[in-house]
């Protein structure tokens, strides 16, 4: 792959696909071994001025919608065709709502080269009929090429500001093309690493924003540090027991990388998830999610209420609810079924994991 130069697009162009734009591009222009070009497919919006927004991220080298104020580098086009943005590129990077990929993958089915490479940076899940599909199993099954993970304690606003910060890559087979993409995303205020264990760094991203969800109802509450520090302990047991029974394969040290514990603090001190719970709580739950999204996101879009929803769905379907009581009660908050306080009331339920047959050896530890 290094005789050739690489060529790199970036799929989505919101907060956090704008900031992976702007450190890839950075690497891109500074390494011989890619093209300096960095494409970033962008869903095309009409902005209030009446312009397009690729238009004016291609003008001004700034999304001003998602990522104002930041400059993301001279070499990033923003391209408003899927399929022509992808054309090319050998270095596939995902970063949308995950409950877009579908679409997105089969647009894509057969229009991307063979020898491309992939990394998602997308939370969230899939739920179907055989069972709960990650991301990057969806990429890689759709597009039929290898897919890479990368989660971290990233808010993206931070990263932007090169504030120091850290990330995980997951990677399933080849550690080279593992490297390849911490070349890509390392920067001397991002620093990545890679473990081989792409469920669990997975998994960790996408959990952590049930988890955060709860330490925002805590806030909404004014309930305190203390008791949001014991949602977060109680999040994180339930984080490595999900993920431990959906695939035994996953690594009880990846839960110590950025992506696990580290993710789940700066998730439950920041980010939007958090913010949009604490907001519902303080409405008594009266103020659907969806209201609280359009008000307070700019367009961005929550992932910790519909990820409660997919993962309550395995857990019924695999009679495992009881075992799990905090993802099961962020769930019933969210659907109105119980109020806000509940969070407390049913977090520290002591999580049965006998009644699950088989997870004892999963869970010794």
């Amino acid at each position: 792959m290094c005789s050739v130069k690489s060529k790199v697009t970036v799929v989505g162009s919101g907060n956090w696909g704008s900031v992976a734009a702007k450190l890839i591009a950075s690497n891109t222009l500074r390494l011989s071994s890619f093209h300096d070009e960095v494409r970033m497919w962008v869903f095309e919006e009409t902005l209030p001025t009446g312009e397009k927004l690729s238009n004016v991220i291609n003008r001004q080298n700034e999304n001003v919608k998602y990522l104002p104020g930041i400059k993301l580098g001279k070499n990033v086009i923003a391209d408003p065709d899927l399929e022509h943005a992808v054309k090319d590129a050998n270095m596939l990077v995902f970063v949308t709502p995950h409950q877009f990929m579908e679409d997105i993958c089969k647009r894509l089915a057969g229009k991307v080269r063979k020898d491309a490479e992939a990394i998602s940076l997308i939370k969230g899940m899939e739920v179907k009929k055989e069972g709960p599909q990650m991301i990057s199993t969806h990429i890689s099954d759709s597009l039929r090429i290898n897919c890479c993970v990368l989660m971290g304690a990233n808010i993206a606003n931070e990263i932007a500001a090169e504030k120091f910060s850290e990330a995980t890559i997951g990677y399933r087979k080849s550690k080279e093309v593992a490297e390849i993409w911490v070349q890509l995303f390392n920067t001397p205020y991002f620093m990545v690493s890679a473990v081989k264990d792409v469920e669990g760094v997975e998994l960790c991203g996408t959990l952590k924003n049930v988890v955060a969800i709860a330490a925002g109802f805590v806030d909404g509450l004014e309930m305190g540090n203390n008791t949001k520090a014991a949602i977060m302990r109680v999040g994180l047991r339930e984080m490595k027991a999900f993920s431990k029974l959906l695939f035994p394969s996953v690594q009880d040290n990846t839960f110590f990388e950025s992506c696990g514990v580290a993710d789940v603090i700066t998730t439950c001190l920041g980010g939007r998830n958090r913010k949009c719970a604490e907001a519902f709580a303080r409405h008594g739950g009266k103020k659907s999610f969806d209201t609280l999204e359009a008000e307070m996101l700019q367009g961005q879009k929550l992932q910790g209420v519909s990820t409660a929803k997919e993962v309550n769905e395995v857990l019924r379907h695999r009679g495992w609810s009881e075992s799990f009581p905090l993802f099961s009660t962020v769930h019933e908050i969210c659907i109105g079924r119980l109020p806000p306080t509940a969070i407390v009331e049913y977090s520290e339920r002591t999580p049965k994991f006998s009644l699950i047959k088989g997870s004892e050896q999963h869970l010794k530890n």
